[in-house]
């Protein structure tokens, strides 16, 4: 996971929400899937503020949240 010095200095919470997002990251089917949501993920952060939008795209692109039909 982190490497035991990388993990002393965070919180439990901190290790949890990492556990999590790399399962959401490994449960992706292709390199090229990981590649698209990490890079959005680096635009969706990078002015420090995220809109429900864009969480709902972030999800779908996670494979957690579902269009309708």
């Amino acid at each position: 996971m982190l490497g035991l010095l990388g993990a002393l200095f965070l919180s439990k919470e901190s290790r949890d929400l990492i556990a999590v997002g790399q399962t959401i990251f490994n449960n992706l089917d292709t390199k090229e899937e990981r590649q698209e949501v990490a890079e959005y993920a680096v635009t969706m952060f990078a002015d420090g503020k995220v809109t429900v939008p864009e969480w709902a795209k972030f999800g779908k692109k996670l494979g957690i949240l579902k269009g309708k039909k």
